[in-house]
């Protein structure tokens, strides 16, 4: 197996995300770099339009809420990752985006110019979860490196 000394990976925490991960680790050499993208979707701000949240008050603890949950999911995200690189001698970095997948994407590999960007596939249809998702088709014709798209896992 080929090995790059710095590859990006997308990846927000799920069963098919971290198969990509994993595979991830396994393409990038010790003494590499790990660029580590987390997209929150810009979905999650329709959150904040429900006619329920009917006075400004009750939108602001609700808000504090959704944000407060989306960050200790991503920092509990990011730690794991960060355990797994420093035991593979891997350097790790990561930044959080809110937009769209694929665009965060394409401007985060802009920014960190890696070797190879890894992705996983779409949920299989009948898992759950949100239908937030990358375009592998519109990547392979923007991206500068290599994209390594891996199935879900079985």
């Amino acid at each position: 197996m080929p090995d790059f000394t710095h590859v990006l990976i997308a990846s927000h925490g799920t069963p098919g995300a971290q198969a990509a991960e994993q595979s991830a680790l396994a393409w990038c050499r010790a003494g590499g770099r790990l660029s580590h993208l987390v997209v929150v979707p810009d979905l999650w701000s329709g959150m904040m339009g429900d006619d329920w949240l009917n006075n400004a008050s009750t939108r602001d603890t609700y808000g504090k809420y959704v944000e407060g949950e989306l960050q200790r999911e991503i920092d509990l995200h990011v730690e794991r990752l960060r355990a797994q690189t420093a035991a593979a001698g891997i350097a790790y970095e990561y930044k959080v985006m809110f937009g769209k997948p694929t665009a965060c994407l394409l401007e985060y590999e802009r920014e960190r110019a890696p070797d190879l960007v890894v992705i996983g596939t779409p949920r299989p249809k009948g898992q759950l979860g949100l239908r937030s998702r990358m375009h592998p088709e519109r990547l392979g014709g923007e991206l500068m490196a290599p994209l390594l798209v891996i199935p879900y896992p079985r």
